[in-house]
């Protein structure tokens, strides 16, 4: 992503001078200003997006932003130790199974930002606990030398197709962008019965299964050419790849899923006020321009991403979204199917 670090700088820096942004509740700017300091722990990116974010809020508002680059596990256990200290330390916290986890055990605060109050439903968690900060879609991509226009496969069944027979790679670890993902996707479209019965099929294909995180298998088997196509692949990536010259295109197969990346605010935390007004910002026209310039997808669907095309549609590319509790609920469920069948 180097090569898009000055255009980001400069992009993002004409968005905050001349794009109309959301303005928080001046009762809420002043209790937070007077906490002086925010808490985040978060699993995001640290130079690509989270200091971009933070540079942002603290321009903005003057408060210092205090974060932690750790992993959803950590995040859960430093919470979740802290509570039962009564010595909570956290403000603000992100993720996808972190939050989930979190709110299962009563540790979230019930509480949405105004600047996320007329979004999507599905990119707002309906019980008032948490919202989408970006989106990650995760479809197939192929190697460009490999797969000439127009012998990519469209459908589901086209995957069947022999002519893929050991030329697809995927990644075993349990997770959305990864074999388990995939199958989450088709369950949810096609039932129990048609999914197992394509699965099935499917198993003849002898895909191969690494344990490498969905951007590894990207560059390590699909650029360089060891494999001719990817599933769940996050696109955005794939974009990202090709610009910088890589021969990888992701195409729109469907169902592709979504997964969501979410913030919230933790309950009791030190800095409730600031923790409000960083996840108002975070939701926030700016701030989802912070993310779009990263090469995020945005999860506000007003906010385009870099490449329009990545975000599903339902007319090229239909997709299924799966909310943080759902993923945290049915891993195990998904993990099984795809161990009955690829393991």
């Amino acid at each position: 992503m180097e090569i898009f670090s000055f255009r980001r700088a400069m992009f993002a820096t004409a968005c905050l001078t001349a794009t109309p942004l959301h303005a928080a509740d001046e009762a809420l700017i002043a209790a937070a200003k007077a906490e002086k300091t925010v808490v985040w722990y978060t699993t995001q990116a640290v130079a690509d997006l989270v200091e971009p974010l933070v540079r942002g809020f603290e321009t903005k508002y003057a408060i210092k932003v205090a974060f932690s680059r750790v992993n959803a596990t950590e995040i859960v256990l430093k919470v979740t130790n802290e509570a039962k200290a009564r010595k909570v330390e956290t403000d603000v916290v992100d993720g996808t199974f972190a939050v989930a986890a979190l709110k299962r055990e009563g540790l979230i605060l019930k509480w949405l930002p105004d600047s996320a109050k007329d979004w999507p439903k599905n990119v707002v968690d309906p019980d008032g606990y948490w919202v989408g900060t970006n989106i990650y879609v995760a479809t197939p991509a192929i190697n460009t030398d490999l797969v000439k226009p127009g012998q990519e496969p469209k459908n589901l069944q086209d995957l069947l197709d022999p002519k893929w027979k050991n030329r697809i790679v995927w990644s075993i670890v349990p997770g959305s962008a990864t074999g388990v993902g995939f199958i989450a996707a088709v369950l949810k479209q096609e039932g129990p019965e048609k999914t197992r019965a394509y699965l099935k099929q499917l198993a003849g294909q002898n895909i191969a299964g690494v344990t490498f995180p969905a951007r590894t298998v990207l560059e390590q088997s699909v650029v360089t050419g060891e494999y001719s196509l990817m599933l769940q692949n996050f696109n955005s990536q794939a974009v990202v790849a090709a610009a910088k010259g890589a021969p990888v295109r992701w195409i729109p197969l469907s169902p592709a899923s979504v997964v969501l990346a979410v913030a919230a605010v933790v309950k009791d935390s030190p800095h409730p006020a600031a923790g409000k007004l960083l996840l108002d910002y975070l939701a926030s026209t700016e701030g989802q321009t912070i993310f779009r310039d990263s090469d995020y997808v945005p999860a506000d669907p007003k906010v385009a991403a870099r490449d329009p095309s990545v975000r599903p549609d339902e007319k090229n590319m239909h997709a299924e979204y799966f909310t943080p509790e759902e993923v945290d609920s049915r891993m195990p469920e998904w993990t099984a199917l795809f161990n009955e069948f690829f393991r």
